[in-house]
């Protein structure tokens, strides 16, 4: 049987959705029998195989250029594009800074701020240059499915890999992979 070939990556976020991922606990030995993790922060594999994958998955929101680029990059990758989180969502707690603007927040982070030891202001082409608004990822790309959640919940992940391993993509998930106690 072929494994369906599955990429993940993370943008503007706090690696919580990739931890919910893997709150599937011993489901994920199912899931690897049908499922081929082609790249990973998880696995310190970088960037999506050229030849494609079948499914994408973005934690994080669009906060700086090469955030863009690598949102990008996955979608032209994978046929199935699948945001995680609130932040992949809506922008979520990165997009807080749009209250105040780009330069008031990287201000007060790097120059004004108690714990501030050099106050430098990153500058790398690795960062990317910062966008002036953070928008969740369906701002710059298509996405086929949205799973929200800070983080989602474990079997909102399963129930979503499940469907797609069966062939069908689903559209709205049901509401009680969204209910907390």
């Amino acid at each position: 049987m072929t494994k369906v070939k599955v990429a993940t990556d993370w943008l503007a976020g706090c690696a919580g959705c990739h931890m919910s991922l893997l709150d599937i606990d011993e489901r994920i030995v199912k899931l690897l029998e049908a499922v081929e993790f082609t790249s990973s922060p998880v696995t310190d594999l970088k960037h999506p195989p050229k030849e494609g994958v079948t499914v994408g998955i973005l934690e994080g929101a669009i906060c700086n250029s090469h955030n863009v680029e690598v949102a990008k990059q996955m979608r032209e990758r994978c046929q199935i594009l699948i945001a995680i989180g609130d932040c992949a969502t809506f922008g979520g707690i990165p997009a807080m800074r749009n209250m105040c603007g780009t330069q008031e927040a990287l201000n007060r982070a790097y120059l004004e701020a108690e714990s501030v030891v050099n106050g430098i202001i990153p500058d790398s082409p690795e960062l990317g240059k910062p966008l002036d608004m953070v928008t969740g990822v369906g701002e710059v790309v298509k996405v086929d499915l949205f799973i929200p959640g800070c983080p989602p919940r474990a079997n909102a992940f399963w129930y979503a890999l499940t469907e797609l391993l069966a062939g069908r993509t689903p559209v709205i998930l049901p509401r009680e992979l969204f209910t907390y106690d």
